[in-house]
């Protein structure tokens, strides 16, 4: 099969390159190399290539810089993607695109359903949940894959901020009132390709790891695994910071954004592995010392 995956140097498309560079004929494109804000290059980029299954793990993922910077957010996170999906209609291919949770309003206090009403309270969350439209509206066989909290070891993410801060201070904190799932790249990479089939109707689908926790659990956790390892770091605890306290902040973030993995266990007959096994095998794969 022939893949052609955009963002092949972000956190989750080098997770993507690396694990099915010996399972795929793979051709991917780093923003370098392709530039999701300039629609004829995409066109031109992408037309002239033979392939089945084109992943869009490309985005403009700074929440706060989204909202200075609108009419970029939606020529990447919204535009962008309706030309990737036209692009593959054309050539009788599959489009998988990589969304958030952040088309969620945080309002609910209980997991997030495929079917629950989007309502973004950010720009960037109102530029992806225009991307996902975008996408559907051009063919049903297109499948838009919601994450959240992506980590991995490709790109320094959360877990790696704060276990670079532990090394060096005595006390590190996190925000405790925000509540989601991570998601490790290498999970996502496993579970990706039984949705490859061109045959499979596509639509909306929710993927994290099992459970939910807060920043500063995710964090405490983090390092719990650490120590258990024998990381020297200088702090144990990880202290609780209140979202509404967060200051430097300039975009609105939903409290509680957990997705709802129930669809994707019952068509992979098992729920994704747990967050806290996700990140100890992380951490045990990154910081290990030998």
């Amino acid at each position: 099969m022939k893949i052609v995956i955009v963002g092949a140097g972000g956190r989750l498309g080098a997770a993507l390159m690396r694990e099915y560079r010996d399972r795929f004929d793979l051709n991917g494109f780093n923003r370098a190399q392709l530039d999701l804000g300039h629609a004829e290059e995409l066109r031109e980029k992408l037309s002239p290539l033979d392939f089945g299954i084109l992943i869009n793990a490309a985005a403009f993922t700074n929440v706060d810089l989204c909202e200075k910077e609108r009419e970029q957010a939606f020529r990447i996170n919204a535009e962008a993607p309706g030309i990737l999906a036209e692009i593959c209609r054309d050539k009788k291919a599959k489009l998988i695109h990589f969304s958030t949770d952040y088309v969620f309003d945080g309002e609910k206090r209980e997991p997030y359903l495929e079917s629950d009403p989007a309502n973004p309270i950010s720009i960037y969350g109102e530029s992806k949940r225009a991307g996902e439209e975008n996408v559907l509206a051009v063919q049903d066989r297109h499948l838009v894959v919601r994450v959240s909290w992506v980590f991995g070891p490709d790109r320094p993410s959360f877990i790696d901020a704060v276990i670079k801060r532990a090394r060096t201070e005595e006390q590190v904190d996190a925000i405790a009132d925000k509540f989601a799932t991570p998601t490790y790249t290498k999970d996502i990479a496993e579970m990706l390709p039984r949705f490859f089939d061109l045959d499979l109707v596509g639509g909306i689908l929710h993927f994290a790891n099992a459970g939910e926790c807060s920043w500063q659990e995710y964090a405490q956790h983090a390092l719990n695994c650490c120590h258990k390892l024998g990381v020297p770091l200088k702090a144990r605890k990880v202290a609780p910071l209140k979202l509404s306290n967060m200051k430097n902040f300039i975009a609105h973030r939903p409290i509680y954004s957990v997705l709802s993995i129930a669809k994707y266990a019952a068509i992979a007959s098992a729920p994704p592995r747990s967050w806290r096994d996700a990140v100890a095998d992380y951490v045990n794969l990154s910081y290990l010392i030998i």
